[in-house]
């Protein structure tokens, strides 16, 4: 998945092989049995190297829906969101075990085991403030621009305006970067957030459509 970021805690649990999560401009190593936790609004992404498979368990939830963790997860980020396997302890491994063998409709049973993987895990994380764990090159800036107002009707002018640079000096971070173009990676952030109200509302596919930024179905 390439650089994006969201209002949600994004927990990758490695089930199998080998992968590289970014976080801002550094990448950590993950293998089997390491857990990586992305704070909400923390850009991120996914790279995977050779032809090895690999298999992740990965939990999103919004963090005004984890109780007495909401706060630390908005004003804090972990240094390094990578936890070793070895690290993480027969309570937590336990835990997630649960959460993956619990249906996607018992979903207090699923926040009950991933508070205790929060109450668990968080300790073994050294944190900093937010803002000090972000990122204000142009790469950044651009993910959270459109992460912010892809709801709303946005052109590549318009964001280059906002963000005080040249339209040609965005179109590279998108060819370069995320190696698609500009209206590609504002569709994918739409498409992203419709499957979410797909999944998780029961608004109709125009409405969801609508809001989501499409102008029509």
């Amino acid at each position: 998945a390439g650089p994006h970021l969201h209002n949600t805690l994004e927990l990758i649990y490695m089930l199998d092989g080998t992968l590289e999560l970014g976080v801002g401009q550094e990448l950590y190593h993950m293998e089997t049995g390491d857990m990586g936790i992305v704070f909400p609004d923390i850009i991120h992404h996914y790279q995977v190297f050779g032809n090895d498979p690999h298999k992740i368990y990965c939990v999103n939830l919004a963090a005004d829906r984890l109780g007495v963790f909401s706060e630390e997860l908005q004003n804090f980020a972990p240094v390094c969101p990578v936890i070793p396997g070895k690290n993480l302890g027969e309570e937590i491994s336990y835990a997630l075990f649960r959460m993956m063998t619990t249906g996607e409709n018992e979903f207090l049973i699923l926040q009950a085991y991933l508070q205790i993987v929060l109450a668990r895990c968080l300790p073994l994380l050294d944190l900093d403030e937010k803002s000090k764990v972000g990122s204000s090159d142009l790469i950044y800036q651009t993910v959270a621009y459109i992460s912010r107002h892809f709801r709303e009707n946005i052109t590549l002018d318009k964001m280059a305006k906002e963000l005080c640079v040249s339209k040609y000096a965005v179109s590279r971070v998108f060819s370069g970067t995320f190696h698609s173009n500009f209206n590609q990676y504002l569709n994918d952030a739409r498409i992203r957030y419709a499957c979410t109200q797909l999944e998780n509302t029961q608004d109709s596919i125009i409405e969801i459509c609508l809001d989501s930024g499409f102008e029509s179905q």
